[in-house]
């Protein structure tokens, strides 16, 4: 018996970067991939520049200046973007290959996070996939642990590490004891951080992560209006040495929790023990920490980013639309989508990391306690310290849990205190 040719599926691949580059490579040496007997072929690019130098040979391919005509072209089967960017043509070639009833597949953390409960409507209308593995964690299957692995579990937290470039930077600045700014430039240097490094050091990427990892946890449409979002600018070195010093390590953390008071989703600097898996994932590593009802804790470790863990990521994704995979694009059908309700401020509790900086004077500690006391904000652990590239004692202070509003006071006021020299310093120490 001829079992003849396999079927081939054609592609069009919007986005010639790395990952891009990364995937024309792997699909021009591994096309038979997919467990469904399906062969993948490139039949259209599209990228900004058609002669930039990418290590992939593109000359087979047929070249398309406009991505949303390459999404509309009847020449591919399914559309893969990795453009990036929420708006412009990114959106509008997802949208365009949708409206044709084309699966698509994607990288874009930040199209998902801003517009996915309406991008998931429009691919469920045409009953067709919207697949994006590869923009959470890289090569690391987080999105499908929690929409497929998971989707019987009632996910209660998820926490973790989510931008490899911060990460890098908090690594070296601890390792190396080199400034923020300085590690910054180096990180640039090494590409671990782009020219304008804004959406890493500014949290945002890791954001959109969070953002998208909670409506499939929690079972509602992205909602990137409710992210509470704080980056890396204020991390001193000086905290990164005092942290240390009380038995902690200062990372990035990205987290989505469930309450009675509703959904808290945050990404913020925070303070984890030294001995926390978290806390020891370093350079460019992600991480993820799940708690369920049913699985416990669960911790998953690997590459956040990188062309070809990424390119892997789009690859899987591809493998399912071969296979059929036909199902919501997130918990639920997108007509029965909605925010899910976020948590006051007044209801998220924490404990606080509160760094300052005073004259060398008398009376000063007993000002501050004073104060705390007054705000019904009581102290945990105390840390007093001279250190001779200082401009004034450096004191921190940690607290037992309390309301952020009375945290939020109580630095305040602190920061009236004539003896003060810079404006009070504060850090959430985790709970996970």
């Amino acid at each position: 018996m001829t079992l003849g040719n396999p079927p081939i599926r054609r592609l069009g691949v919007a986005g010639l970067g790395t990952v891009g580059a990364a995937l024309v490579k792997l699909l021009a040496a591994r096309g038979d991939f997919a467990p469904s007997g399906e062969r993948v072929v490139i039949s259209g690019v599209c990228a900004r520049s058609r002669a930039a130098s990418r290590g992939a040979d593109i000359s087979p391919y047929v070249w398309f200046d406009d991505p949303v005509a390459l999404a509309r072209s009847p020449e591919i089967d399914i559309f893969v973007e990795l453009i990036g960017g929420s708006e412009g043509v990114a959106r509008a070639a997802v949208a365009a290959a949708l409206e044709a009833g084309k699966p698509v597949v994607t990288a874009n953390k930040a199209l998902i996070a801003h517009h996915g409960a309406a991008l998931a409507a429009l691919a469920e209308a045409r009953g067709v996939p919207l697949l994006f593995e590869a923009a959470v964690m890289g090569g690391t299957p987080a999105v499908k642990l929690v929409r497929e692995a998971l989707v019987a579990d009632q996910i209660h937290s998820i926490a973790g590490i989510l931008n490899g470039t911060c990460n890098y930077i908090l690594s070296e600045m601890e390792q190396s004891g080199s400034s923020f700014s300085q590690v910054l430039k180096q990180a640039q240097a090494l590409g671990y951080a782009e020219a304008d490094p804004t959406t890493d050091i500014g949290g945002f990427d890791a954001a959109h992560k969070i953002v998208i990892l909670a409506a499939l946890a929690f079972g509602g449409a992205p909602d990137w209006g409710a992210a509470q979002v704080e980056g890396l600018q204020g991390v001193d070195l000086l905290d990164i040495r005092l942290a240390k010093d009380l038995g902690y390590r200062i990372k990035l953390v990205a987290a989505a929790a469930r309450s009675a008071g509703g959904v808290a989703v945050r990404v913020h600097p925070t303070l984890l023990p030294l001995d926390h898996p978290l806390a020891r994932a370093d350079g460019a590593l992600n991480a993820l920490f799940i708690q369920g009802e049913s699985t416990g804790r669960m911790f998953i470790q690997g590459p956040g980013a990188g062309p070809g863990p990424t390119a892997a990521a789009v690859a899987a994704d591809i493998a399912d639309v071969l296979a059929g995979a036909q199902r919501p694009v997130f918990q639920q059908p997108a007509v029965k989508l909605s925010q899910v309700r976020a948590a006051a401020p007044k209801a998220l509790a924490t404990k606080a990391y509160i760094r300052l900086i005073v004259r060398d004077e008398p009376g000063v500690i007993a000002s501050v306690s004073e104060t705390l006391a007054e705000c019904g904000l009581s102290i945990d652990s105390f840390l007093q310290k001279h250190m001779e590239d200082s401009i004034g004692v450096p004191i921190v202070l940690t607290t037992h849990p309390a309301a952020e509003p009375v945290i939020f006071d109580a630095i305040a006021r602190i920061g009236a205190l004539p003896t003060m020299i810079t404006p009070p310093r504060m850090l959430r120490i985790a709970n996970i």
